[in-house]
């Protein structure tokens, strides 16, 4: 399998450069480039996003929750999956849980699914239910840019060690996965917050997309063929 999971790696090569690039072109599209002005929402965010920066270099880290969450992304997903899920604990040294089987998107889901995250827009959704949480929508998304940050800082420290999720399906192919889905997420936000649209996210991604892969199977076609000659 190690042949097929680098071969995957390299193809999901030039997916990982166009969705980077459709963040560039969403943040132009929506108007939240230094050329123009920062939403309030996306104001918000960035607050929520550098204030957990702050906490995370200057205060004791909440090991423990991230823990919790690393686990429970863990099971979350396997029980999507139809998985059986027990024995979970949690330490400040780490955690483990157990599944009646597994796969890629269960191993691999800790690193990219950010769980405080999607914990804050259930609650928010869930209270939308029975109040207006509109004068309050600022407070919530300095909420999602904090436990977004909560993810990126986490993720980026755990992979920095020896995981044996990441082992599992070989460093190249999961680093991959990993970078697309968290980018994508970054692509999700910027259309929440600005001006940008669902649609511009789709057609600068494909767009984007199909010109990188065209472009590579171009020069893929062109090296074999000098070499034939």
């Amino acid at each position: 399998m190690r042949p097929l999971r680098l071969a995957l790696a390299i193809v999901l090569l030039p997916l990982c450069a166009s969705v980077t690039w459709t963040v560039f072109r969403l943040l132009e599209a929506g108007r939240v480039t230094a050329a123009g002005l920062l939403s309030p929402g996306a104001i918000a965010m960035t607050l929520g996003f550098s204030l957990w920066v702050l906490i995370y270099f200057t205060m004791p880290r909440p090991v423990r929750a991230y823990v919790l969450a690393h686990e429970l992304s863990h099971a979350i997903w396997a029980m999507l999956a139809g998985a059986r899920v027990s024995n979970l604990r949690v330490s400040g040294r780490g955690g483990s849980v157990r599944v009646s089987h597994s796969n890629i998107w269960i191993t691999l889901a800790p690193y990219f699914f950010p769980f405080y995250t999607v914990l804050v827009i259930m609650l928010y959704g869930c209270l939308a239910l029975f109040w207006d949480p509109g004068p309050y929508e600022l407070f919530w998304l300095g909420m999602v840019g904090l436990t977004w940050s909560f993810h990126v800082t986490f993720t980026i420290s755990t992979l920095m060690t020896k995981q044996s999720d990441i082992q599992r399906y070989g460093h190249l192919f999961s680093y991959c996965l990993i970078y697309l889905l968290n980018v994508l997420g970054v692509c999700v936000w910027i259309v929440a917050v600005s001006e940008a649209r669902l649609g511009d996210l789709t057609e600068h991604l494909s767009n984007t997309t199909q010109t990188l892969y065209t472009e590579g199977y171009r020069e893929i076609g062109h090296f074999f063929g000098s070499k034939v000659q």
